[in-house]
């Protein structure tokens, strides 16, 4: 079952069927700890709309209100070998090693719902930058209990010239405004979703292919749940929490993003998240 954010309304997916939600708070829906339950329950108890491709079409949002986002670094192999190249001449590629092997993960704070676009928008990459990539992620969506009740498709827009310079500007390299796209929905799974669950990533330039790679996200070093512990530990989240579980696939030194860059990051049993680089950067 999914949930899809539109502009004014909620549309639930369960078994082939669409139902929408007129007049529903987003953040007092999706913030319960039963929330497949909920969605059944609802579905049981509405007819089902037949505009669903139009809704989808021109109102679809990016599903996050008042959840904070936070993002998970170095859980994958290819993300602590992509750090340690970036950062060895500045000396910090002996840090992404450590974090890599620690008990304690990286966590981040990644954006505010302002800097966050959803799926068809443009997300920006830094003009104080000039190496820069996007990064498909598995998200998180947690309740304010710390429970994890859902899952969607993060694009953590990256500058790698900036924290190439000095881990410190971590921050800097992360967020900013279209520094992060989400969707294009909720997934809302019954039990956690399998280890051969895949992430593609596709980019296109001038409707050509540039990049393409995927990974299957049992090559996650941590697991979902012990991210989203240390997340809780000792940060309340009111309204629920989305957390990015980190990528296994990042481009070689080679490439770099362009404006009108056009990338699509695909998970199993989710959807896909297409987003086109900003021409006014």
């Amino acid at each position: 079952m999914k949930i899809y954010k539109l502009n004014s309304s909620i549309l639930l997916e369960y078994q082939d069927n669409f139902y929408q939600l007129e007049d529903e708070s987003w953040d007092s829906f999706i913030n319960d700890d039963y929330l497949d339950e909920k969605v059944k329950q609802i579905a049981s108890n509405l007819s089902p709309i037949s505009n669903s491709d139009a809704l989808l079409k021109h109102e679809l949002d990016a599903p996050v209100v008042g959840q904070e986002l936070w993002a998970s670094g170095v859980t994958y192999i290819r993300s602590k070998q992509g750090r340690q190249e970036e950062s060895a001449k500045a000396g910090g590629s002996d840090f992404y090693a450590r974090v890599y092997e620690a008990d304690r993960p990286e966590l981040f704070f990644k954006a505010t719902r302002n800097r966050i676009v959803g799926h068809g928008g443009e997300v920006r990459i830094r003009r104080d930058s000039n190496w820069d990539v996007p990064e498909p992620e598995l998200v998180l969506l947690m309740s304010s209990s710390g429970k994890i009740i859902g899952y969607t498709i993060g694009n953590d827009m990256s500058s790698r010239s900036i924290e190439g310079e000095n881990p410190l500007y971590l921050p800097q390299a992360k967020t900013y405004d279209g520094c992060a796209a989400l969707g294009p929905c909720i997934l809302v799974a019954e039990s956690p979703l399998k280890g051969d669950t895949n992430i593609r990533l596709t980019i296109e330039r001038d409707n050509e292919v540039v990049f393409n790679d995927s990974i299957a996200i049992n090559q996650i070093k941590r697991g979902m749940e012990e991210l989203a512990g240390f997340l809780f530990r000792e940060c309340s989240f009111p309204q629920g929490a989305l957390l990015m579980t980190g990528t296994g696939i990042v481009p070689g030194n080679d490439f770099t993003l362009q404006a009108g860059d056009c990338i699509s990051i695909s998970v199993d049993g989710i959807g896909t998240l297409t987003n086109c680089v900003a021409r006014n950067t």
